[in-house]
Parts: C-alpha cells; sequence; structure tokens
C-alpha cells in the first residue's frame, strides 16, 4: 500500500461524508492499517516487528493527506505549501530559488551551534517574497510531538526574522488529549500557551477555544491570519 491507495480510500469517505470526512480520519486510518497490515504480510520487514512499518507510513500518509485536503485553500489565497521534510532533508544547491530563500526565513540560530530547521511537517509561504507564514506539525496522538511543537513556537519567536511564523498543530487527537478545556491535560495545556492553535480531525466532542477548533476552521482562520497582515 503507498500514499496513493491511502488517498483513494479518504476520496471514497468524501463520497460518504462530504465536508465532514476529517472527523473520519480515524476511521480511514483504522482502514488503511487493515490493508497496509495485508501487503506487509506477503514482504515482512526482517525483524517482523509490524508496528515498526505501520507507525512511520501512518505518520507521513497523514501529513501527506492534511496538505492534500488545505492546499487547494492555501493556494487560493496566493500562498504556497510545501512539505518540511523537502526543506529538511533536500541540500540548498539543489532547491529552486525560491525554495532556498523559503528554508533561509525558517532557520532558527542556535549561535556557536548554527542554524537549524524547526521540526515541522508542513509550511506555508508568501511566493511574492518566500516569507514564511505558518508552520504545521501533524500528529496522529498529541503525544507523539505537542512539547516539541511548543518549543519551536518559543524558539521562532525569539528571532526578530522569524517571530511573526504561526505554529499549528493539526491532529485526530486519537487519545482525546483536546476533548476537554478545564481541568486541561497536558498536551492541551501546552497548545493553549505554546503554540499557536491546533486543528482536531475527529467526531469527538471537544470545548473549543482561541486555539482549540475543529479543522474545518482552519482554512477562515488562515485567510483572516493573511488579511489581518495586509
Amino acid at each position: 500500500m503507498d500514499f496513493q491507495d491511502f488517498l483513494k480510500l479518504y476520496e471514497k469517505k468524501k463520497l460518504q461524508y462530504g465536508d465532514k470526512t476529517y472527523k473520519h480520519i480515524s476511521e480511514l486510518l483504522t482502514e488503511a492499517k487493515e490493508l497496509h497490515k495485508k501487503g506487509w504480510g506477503k514482504s515482512p520487514t526482517p525483524k517482523g516487528d509490524y508496528e515498526q512499518s505501520w507507525k512511520p507510513f501512518k505518520g507521513k500518509s497523514l501529513e501527506k493527506l492534511v496538505i492534500h485536503i488545505i492546499k487547494e485553500q492555501v493556494e487560493g489565497l496566493g500562498l504556497k505549501i510545501v512539505d518540511g521534510n523537502k526543506l529538511e532533508k533536500t541540500m540548498s544547491i539543489h532547491l529552486s530559488k525560491e525554495l532556498n530563500h523559503v528554508k533561509r526565513n525558517l532557520l532558527v540560530d542556535f549561535g556557536e551551534f548554527g542554524e537549524h530547521l524547526p521540526d515541522v511537517d508542513i509550511i506555508i509561504y508568501d511566493p511574492t517574497d518566500s516569507k514564511v507564514i505558518a508552520v504545521i506539525s501533524s500528529k496522529v496522538t498529541l503525544r507523539e510531538r505537542i512539547a516539541q511543537t511548543g518549543y519551536w513556537k518559543i524558539k521562532l519567536g525569539q528571532d526578530e526574522l522569524t517571530k511573526e511564523i504561526k505554529v499549528f498543530f493539526v491532529t485526530p487527537d486519537e487519545d482525546k488529549t483536546l476533548t476537554v478545556k478545564n481541568p486541561a491535560k497536558k498536551g492541551r495545556a501546552i497548545v493553549e500557551v505554546d503554540t499557536d492553535g491546533s486543528y482536531v480531525m475527529s467526531e469527538e466532542e471537544i470545548e473549543e477555544s482561541g486555539k482549540v477548533k475543529a479543522f474545518d476552521k482552519f482554512a477562515k482562520d488562515l485567510e483572516n491570519l493573511i488579511y489581518a497582515k495586509k
């Protein structure tokens, strides 16, 4: 199973659920896992640990799916979107001039220890000047990376060149960390205090706030962000 197969499953869900398909991502992942495991069974990894094969596929497929879902809306605002791995793993000399500038505009300065890209999955930028508007981390549960996301928000905020970059988290929130606002679980507290917000792809009823919202509100919030900058 590859991402195209995963995407076909998503498109089938869209026929069933329409614009509410984002609420059924966990359901989609469960179905994808069954198909992925059948394929793995025909050619298992040397150590025979299926989860070691499924986990990276699941994570990368979710990232690509988020890009697939929001790409049209992002481009409709005159912005562009790029996979964070492309900037991380591609040497600057092999990037286009535009993406090279995007990379430079996202670097975090660690003084004598050099400049490094933050660990983010998705980057949204303005192609007219290559300035980064927002970065997104996308994980199935918050515990996979929410503290790290909060850390990078703090680091970006310490530099004049990067302090305006918004740092978001997108998740199906399968461990229900974001469900209740008060008393907040640790992950929700980090989202509320140390990020610019999280968007949830879940059927679960969420106590929303200014920073924790259902995923369908992302596009409008991004639009408001762009207009506020003008």
